[in-house]
């Protein structure tokens, strides 16, 4: 990587591979980590991992390392306009717009880990760099 990275965000995919302790993950993350990188994840994404086979002690430890983000009344409006602009609408986007939304407001450069590519690239143009678990 040949610029310095400042911020790293999760969707709740990259959270439920941090969980499950997949190495390929766990070897992109440490790149990020030893170049200094801020971790950051929605608060909304806590309850897409959770479920009853959720190992919730593995998920305080992963919490315990992330910067946690509130979904707040000014964050979800901006998310709608997101999804506006972008010409997106309903439940299916909306998750993926908090989290461009949380993305596009982190200190540049923010690369986003997502298993949603196409569309966050839609949401977050060219602002943030994608890439796909």
């Amino acid at each position: 990587m040949s610029e310095r990275i400042e911020t790293v965000v999760l969707d709740s995919e990259g959270l439920s591979a941090w969980i499950a302790q997949d190495r390929k993950f766990l070897a992109m993350l440490q790149v990020f980590h030893d170049t200094g990188a801020d971790l950051v994840i929605g608060a909304n994404a806590i309850v897409e991992v959770s479920h009853s086979r959720t190992n919730i002690p593995r998920l305080n430890w992963v919490l315990s390392r992330l910067k946690v983000e509130p979904v707040t009344e000014q964050a979800a409006k901006a998310a709608a306009e997101l999804l506006k602009g972008a010409g997106l609408h309903g439940h299916k986007y909306a998750i993926d717009a908090t989290v461009a939304e949380l993305a596009l407001r982190q200190p540049k450069p923010v690369v986003l880990l997502t298993s949603d590519s196409d569309d966050l690239a839609k949401l977050c143009g060219n602002q943030v760099r994608i890439v796909s678990l």
